[in-house]
């Protein structure tokens, strides 16, 4: 195969990340129709909000597909995942408006004081603008992965333990992806993370754990339905 074609990731590397992209979009499709299967317009919405963030994927593949070397796609990317994170968080506070639960002041708190702790999110373009994207994307994300808790608590049938485990996986990504940042840039000397493959594949491949753990939670969690609604348990019963 031409390297050429394949810029600057590695073969191996472009599997992780494509993966990681058809994970999000299965599970967004197995969350709408787990709605589908409990008659529940809530999480049929919560599987269309995970859209705006599979969209974002297609762009970090471009980003790649250019080497890296046009700047709008990764900023096309991180403004629609901030769309993204707003459309996961209004979801979830419709699930708990079903559920009979609507404290948002505190998840609010958590996420801001999440976001003191985790510090400023690094810029690729440093820019003030992009920076304010990237913060303000956290700390709804944050927001989200705290409201995700309580709609766990309440109603325990929307999602399994280990969807919404993926989901906060996602900060060990971030995290891991940050520092790696760090190593590739300031200890091996690459000019970007992309450039170290071995870094950049190895932090990538913990998005594509998130986003398995969230696609066989939903399946999980659909197959439990499916065998109480046989049984005829009562526990299974539709929602209006």
């Amino acid at each position: 195969m031409n390297l050429d074609l394949l810029g600057l990731l590695s073969l191996p590397n472009w599997f992780i990340h494509i993966s990681s992209s058809l994970e999000w979009g299965i599970a967004a499709f197995m969350m709408y129709r787990y709605g589908r299967i409990t008659g529940r317009k809530d999480i049929r919405l919560f599987g269309l909000s995970m859209l705006p963030h599979w969209t974002g994927s297609f762009f970090v593949l471009a980003y790649h597909v250019t080497t890296d070397s046009v700047p709008l796609l990764l900023d096309l990317s991180e403004t629609i995942n901030l769309f993204g994170s707003i459309s996961l968080l209004w979801a979830t506070m419709q699930i708990l408006k079903t559920s009979g639960t609507s404290n948002l002041a505190s998840g609010m708190m958590a996420g801001f004081g999440t976001l003191m702790i985790a510090g400023k999110p690094q810029s690729y373009m440093g820019e003030d603008v992009f920076d304010a994207i990237l913060q303000i994307s956290s700390v709804v994300y944050l927001t989200f992965l705290v409201l995700l808790l309580k709609v766990r608590k309440k109603d325990p049938t929307v999602f399994s333990g280990l969807t919404v485990a993926g989901f906060w996986f996602v900060l060990v990504f971030i995290t891991v992806t940050v520092f790696f940042m760090y190593l590739a840039t300031e200890i091996r000397g690459f000019h970007s993370l992309s450039h170290d493959d071995l870094l950049h594949g190895s932090a990538e491949s913990l998005l594509t754990i998130s986003n398995l753990m969230i696609v066989l939670g939903i399946h999980r969690q659909t197959r439990r339905y499916e065998a109480q609604w046989k049984s005829g348990s009562g526990s299974g019963t539709k929602h209006p």
